[in-house]
């Protein structure tokens, strides 16, 4: 990978734009499709920012619905034609006692990745306030129906659906434009939730956020574009688009922000 192109992202990205470039490699060397795993949305920025140079390559994301945030990539020559199923992505449903007792998108991740699924082999993980749905990659099916059969102390089981049976998430993004000093996540978080700089930067070294799914506890840390950053008890920020700044210097940005 040329050394200028590191340049435009952040040092700790190294290893994923070496990832996706031997992605690139083995499309240019074998001439057939490539198809990734899960990928969060600051990592589809990045893939869409090296594959765009590639005129000869061509991409697609696939996340199972038009706006899903973790979606699949398929970089392929152009004479490939890719369909939905190319993405082999499969949908299941959790079939629970609605009326006995309640899931949350914590819980389901947390059973998740405790039975040794890795976060980059399954998808959103959506509700319509009752029923609660995800994708996983389709070579991992056998595995989840096994392994998944209590969610906390709730009894579960799961079913594979059609894209037919999908429903209609019940969170849905509100675009705000936000005025702030600074790109850390500690501006940020006390910006968009209105509360001081210290309590937002207390919020991120105990461990209440997390960045694009992972832990993190750097409140210094300057997000970048499509970064998304879940903030425990109140919610979700995605950093959708610097817009210049203020004549005092300050950040224009637009975000996508969910609030508990």
């Amino acid at each position: 990978m040329d050394s200028v192109v590191y340049q435009h992202f952040r040092k700790e990205e190294a290893p994923f734009i070496d990832q996706v470039a031997s992605w690139v490699q083995d499309v240019e060397d074998q001439y057939r499709p490539y198809l990734s795993n899960f990928l969060d949305p600051r990592q589809q920025f990045i893939v869409e920012s090296l594959i765009s140079a590639k005129s000869d390559l061509r991409y697609q994301f696939g996340g199972g619905y038009t706006d899903a945030e973790r979606k699949r990539v398929l970089i392929f020559p152009d004479y490939f034609e890719p369909v939905s199923d190319d993405f082999e992505i499969q949908l299941f449903e959790i079939r629970y006692p609605q009326k006995f007792t309640q899931l949350s998108h914590a819980k389901i991740l947390g059973t998740l990745v405790n039975a040794g699924i890795s976060r980059d082999v399954f998808g959103d993980i959506m509700t319509d306030g009752n029923r609660w749905q995800f994708f996983v990659e389709k070579s991992m099916v056998d595995y989840v129906t096994l392994q998944i059969t209590k969610i906390g102390r709730v009894t579960v089981h799961l079913e594979t659906e059609d894209y037919t049976e999908l429903l209609i998430p019940k969170d849905a993004w509100q675009i705000e434009q936000v005025t702030t000093s600074s790109l850390r996540i500690d501006a940020l978080i006390s910006s968009v939730y209105n509360i001081s700089r210290q309590r937002s930067k207390e919020l991120v070294e105990n461990g209440k956020i997390k960045l694009n799914w992972q832990a993190f506890e750097r409140p210094d840390f300057e997000l970048g574009l499509l970064d998304i950053i879940s903030v425990r008890g109140f919610g979700r920020i995605q950093l959708r688009e610097i817009e210049g700044k203020t004549k005092k210097e300050k950040y224009r940005l637009q975000l996508g922000i969910l609030r508990k």
